[in-house]
């Protein structure tokens, strides 16, 4: 699965993460440093243990602390409909 940002919505990295902006709604969504992180990891083609791996490293915390703020990051960016998958041979 190879996730990214739907067409419509635009990305900016900021001194404190990323903002997301729908263009569609106008609506827009700050993610912290540690959401920018697993964004970015996700956008570049990680999955998400290695996204929780890598922040679990980062932030020193433990593994499945992290894999459950991945877990909850991506449902709040799949509910929000900001972002698309595909699967691999699609």
């Amino acid at each position: 699965m190879t996730l990214r940002l739907r067409d419509g919505v635009s990305r900016a990295d900021t001194d404190y993460g990323i903002a997301l902006l729908d263009e569609n709604s106008g609506e827009y969504w700050n993610l912290n440093p540690t959401g920018a992180q697993v964004l970015r990891t996700l956008l570049a083609g990680g999955t998400p243990d290695q996204a929780a791996r890598e922040l679990a490293d980062a932030y020193d915390v433990d593994t499945e602390s992290a894999r459950r703020d991945v877990r909850e990051l991506l449902v709040a960016l799949r509910s929000s409909d900001l972002l698309e998958e595909s699967h691999t041979g699609e």
